[in-house]
């Protein structure tokens, strides 16, 4: 079942919690919107960053760019540094991706998380020898969609057959991404998201856990 498949990165392959929360909390602060808990702030977990500081901050995203431009920045300040160090492997996900791997699957990772970032987290924690191509968000905003993300995999993996990808991810971004752009699509619970975001946005598959995902991909 499906020869290709496309992985999220935060919630789906590793747990960013701590790094991701306490670097969003460096930015609230310098903008003015203290969090003092940053266990507060999981609503980053795998949102386009520009999307939930506007949302967070009641900033207007368009005639208020610059601020939400001004937290991305201080959030990267941090996060670039610190924050993608403060990461780890989900339990399970690389004895997944080698028993995929060795079945002959086509594996990429589609994250709105910069490929910058994602580049050095999945060096750092072992994963980057299972995957066939990487995409991220770029650090401008010309590709800060999932479905932009999602489309840019297909290019560069030439999928002609769209029923041949899926699309795994742990938030109803992942989801929407995948619909737009064509693939089935499978919600994680293991992550950020919860089941009714996956119904409610139309996810395919909703899957407990690495184990059940694992018996469900056919390893």
């Amino acid at each position: 079942m499906f020869p290709i498949i496309l992985w999220d990165l935060d919630g789906t392959l590793t747990d960013p919690m701590e790094g991701i929360t306490k670097s969003v909390q460096y930015a609230l602060e310098a903008v003015g919107h203290p969090e003092p808990d940053h266990t507060k702030l999981t609503p980053f977990i795998g949102p386009p960053l520009r999307e939930q500081f506007a949302l967070w901050c009641g900033f207007d995203s368009m005639k208020e760019k610059d601020k939400v431009e001004y937290c991305v920045a201080k959030y990267r300040e941090r996060f670039g540094v610190v924050g993608w160090q403060e990461n780890k492997v989900l339990p399970g996900i690389p004895e997944l991706l080698s028993q995929l791997q060795k079945q002959g699957r086509k594996m990429a990772i589609a994250t709105s998380k910069p490929t910058e970032y994602t580049m050095k987290i999945v060096e750092k924690f072992g994963l980057l020898q299972y995957f066939d191509c990487i995409v991220g968000a770029s650090l401008d905003s010309s590709r800060d969609t999932k479905q932009k993300v999602i489309e840019e995999v297909l290019r560069q993996l030439d999928v002609t057959d769209l029923s041949q990808a899926v699309m795994i991810g742990d938030r109803h971004h992942d989801i929407d991404g995948g619909k737009g752009a064509g693939l089935a699509t499978i919600g994680v619970m293991f992550g950020y998201g919860s089941r009714e975001e996956f119904e409610t946005h139309g996810a395919d598959w909703i899957i407990e856990t690495v184990e059940e995902l694992g018996a469900f991909l056919g390893v």
